[in-house]
């Protein structure tokens, strides 16, 4: 009866030991995706936007009506240099994750051999003998995964893998921002040349009334003087303008994948600064979280990093490793398999002393983890900035033109009055020079005001997390 019970016992812990070997517990903390309030996300944005209805925004740059613009995005989405960087690191990201659930399993190497003796002896001994020996040998090992180290490592690996697939989202994301950003610059760059050139000629206009009056004797010769001198101020702003605009068409060529002057004949003929809605559903802080590619890559790096303590806590624990061969060989093919021997193996290690290495390795990814949290909480927290900001920004823009519209309506009249009144003689030339200037700020400042409007719209999409879609169908971690 006490041998039977012994075998019972023994089988029962063979059963236990080869489900443990089999299964293996997994060592290290579980990841939970972290909860709103432990990020600090608000309920609502302190800054109130207008109601406006939804828009997909994955393609956001088409509420802004150029299509020029849209074909510029497209160019950009597929020849962008930094996007086929960002490219070659998810696969490289993919192939890390391959290669870590390799793990998982055995390895299998065979082998193959041939060879043949020869013997050579005196002729009156028999001549020449020679043998054949083929053989073929197949080995395998695997390391069992008791603690969940590999199963960690290649839980490691796919949240890096989904972290490099928001990372791209997120680089065309901001290069499509950048394209409309100095799309924007050029545009407004062609309205302050068009200004700046209408300008010069009222200039040469009044220019040439100061000399006849001059000449008349009718006004001192410094209303001729100030006259030139207010033209050749306007006239030294051209050049400026001019190197703006060729700055933000060289960068749109390079963002592009071209060459920087690519893109100059195609942006030559002048265009309207790209106008969008009025307002922008920004929905709550919380859609932030699921919309924005470099708030989801921040909480795959968490995932990562936790499951690398879970890795590095497993290397205290033993590893067990088998292994085992087998051989064949014979004379000539056919014969070979009659005979076929094997063997297997299997080893047990312990790390004994390693002056604390193994602990500080835990202890440093337990620190990474928490460098991964504080890093996905400030991408959260600056991503709701970007958001205030960009509504604060719009909101500020929309009121600056309402103003800057009735200050130009108000200069224009102005300054045809004292152009026509300094005809006749019924004012002085510091009046009419007075005029000009406050008609060529407030056409300037008008039309900076409609590029910072588009610009605070591009920014407010780009802060919504507009330029993707974050339903990708490689990934399935997603905060809460």
């Amino acid at each position: 009866m006490l041998n039977s019970s012994k075998r019972n016992w023994a089988a029962g812990g063979t059963a236990v030991l080869t489900a443990v070997m089999l299964s293996g517990c997994v060592l290290g903390p579980d990841y939970r995706t972290p909860q709103t309030a432990a990020l600090g996300v608000p309920a609502s944005y302190a800054v109130a936007a207008a109601p406006a209805a939804p828009v997909d925004l994955s393609a956001w740059w088409g509420q802004l009506n150029d299509p020029l613009l849209t074909d510029l995005i497209g160019r950009a989405t597929s020849g962008n240099l930094d996007i086929a960087v960002s490219q070659a690191r998810l696969i490289q990201a993919r192939e890390s994750l391959i290669q870590a659930s390799s793990s998982l399993f055995p390895s299998l190497d065979g082998s193959a051999s041939a060879s043949r003796t020869a013997t050579w002896a005196r002729r009156s001994a028999g001549g020449d003998f020679s043998a054949n020996q083929l053989s073929l040998g197949l080995d395998a090992s695997w390391q069992a995964d008791l603690f969940g180290g590999v199963k960690r490592s290649v839980e490691a690996a796919r949240a890096s893998r989904d972290a490099a697939v928001f990372n791209l989202a997120g680089v065309r994301t901001s290069v499509a921002g950048e394209v409309a950003t100095n799309y924007i610059q050029a545009r407004l760059a062609q309205s302050r040349l068009a200004i700046a050139r209408d300008t010069l000629k009222n200039q040469d206009d009044n220019l040439q009334i100061a000399g006849w009056r001059v000449q008349a004797g009718l006004v001192p010769a410094t209303d001729a003087e100030q006259a030139r001198a207010q033209r050749a101020q306007t006239a030294a702003s051209i050049p400026l303008i001019e190197n703006s605009f060729s700055s933000a068409v060289n960068r749109l060529g390079v963002l592009t994948g071209q060459a920087p002057g690519a893109l100059r004949q195609t942006l030559e003929a002048v265009g309207p600064i790209p106008r969008g809605p009025d307002a922008v559903a920004v929905g709550i802080p919380a859609d932030t979280l699921r919309q924005r590619p470099d708030v989801r890559a921040a909480e795959r790096n968490l995932a990562a990093a936790t499951a690398q303590i879970g890795v590095q806590e497993a290397q205290l624990y033993p590893a067990l490793s088998i292994s085992g061969n087998l051989n064949t060989a014979a004379a000539d093919i056919g014969s070979l398999g009659q005979t076929v021997t094997g063997q297997a193996f299997a080893s047990l290690s312990q790390k004994i002393f390693d002056a604390g290495r193994l602990r500080s390795q835990v202890r440093s990814a337990k620190a990474g983890a928490d460098s991964a949290f504080a890093t996905y909480k400030s991408t959260v927290l600056g991503g709701l900035e970007d958001v205030e900001n960009a509504v604060q920004a719009l909101n500020s823009a929309k009121s600056r033109q309402a103003s800057l519209a009735v200050a130009l309506d108000a200069s224009t009249n102005a300054a045809v009055l004292a152009r026509s009144q300094y005809r006749v003689g019924l004012t002085d030339f510091l009046t009419l020079l007075q005029s000009e200037q406050s008609l060529l700020s407030a056409r300037d400042s008008l039309a900076a005001a409609v590029a910072d409007q588009a610009q605070a719209l591009v920014q407010l999409y780009l802060a919504l997390g507009g330029g993707w879609q974050p339903s990708s169908p490689e990934t399935n971690g997603s905060p809460t």
